[in-house]
């Protein structure tokens, strides 16, 4: 059987009403992260390795809302979430309420494999990630200009 890859900016559209020197960015990292995808299959890269590839590099690039250009929550702050599945076991893991977490789905994909729990949240989820010695920053990190307008 053969692979198919699929590869989104998450919630929301890239509206064709936006200008173009706004625009032409997204595209270019949806096309950008989609060959990084590719050429990891292509090189027999396990799957799960793909999809964790992929979306660490869309929370990366702050023309999306995960990560770098996570959308403000009504106070201002920033909450990220991710889960990641495994379709061969069905074994899952999931985060939310991140505020300092880099790389949202690789901690979820830890959630998996390092713990009995399928979910962890707030407190609970930074707490974790301390005792992975994840990368963790102030808020500031994941604004972008864009999520800033929006506020």
């Amino acid at each position: 059987m053969g692979w198919a890859i699929a590869v989104h900016g998450g919630a929301g559209d890239i509206s064709r009403s936006l200008p173009h020197d706004r625009r032409q960015p997204r595209e270019e990292a949806i096309r950008h992260c989609l060959q990084i995808g590719v050429e990891a299959l292509q090189s027999n890269s396990p799957p799960l390795d793909v999809v964790e590839l992929v979306v660490r590099e869309l929370e990366n690039i702050p023309h999306f809302n995960a990560g770098r250009g996570s959308v403000l929550t009504s106070e201002g702050t920033v909450e990220m979430e991710a889960s990641i599945m495994d379709g061969n076991t069905m074994r899952c893991g999931a985060v939310s309420g991140l505020t300092t977490v880099v790389n949202a789905v690789s901690l979820a994909r830890l959630v998996m494999e390092k713990t009995p729990h399928i979910y962890l949240a707030f407190d609970g989820a930074e707490q974790f990630a301390r005792e992975q010695v994840r990368s963790s920053f102030r808020c500031s990190f994941f604004l972008s200009v864009s999520t800033l307008l929006l506020y």
